[in-house]
């Protein structure tokens, strides 16, 4: 067994449990602010799978190309998902005191 599978199978639920989250939520910047979470989630889960795939599947040029893809996808995912979190991290930490000031 790969020792990678354990990062993947946490990422994945990190990713569920981000989406949860943002689906609960009724405050649009967190709500925009755990999307970028679970974008970084996501990210490096598929990249971490592609890694997986490259280091442990059989090496032939479809393997490599798709790995590329996983790779370079996951990669885009994460680096887009790590902007928009430092972005909307004020953003939500702002409305979050607002919304215990008002209770």
């Amino acid at each position: 067994m790969s020792v990678l599978v354990i990062p993947i199978v946490i990422l994945f639920a990190f990713y569920l449990f981000y989406k949860t989250k943002y689906f609960r939520s009724n405050r649009p910047v967190e709500k925009k602010w755990l999307s970028a979470k679970s974008s970084i989630a996501l990210g490096l889960f598929v990249c971490i799978f592609g890694i997986n795939h490259l280091l442990f599947i059989s090496h032939s040029m479809i393997t490599f190309i798709i790995v590329a893809i996983f790779i370079i996808y996951g990669g885009f995912f994460t680096w887009i998902g790590f902007k928009k979190y430092k972005h909307y991290l004020p953003f939500a930490v702002q409305e979050a005191e607002m919304y215990v000031t008002k209770k």
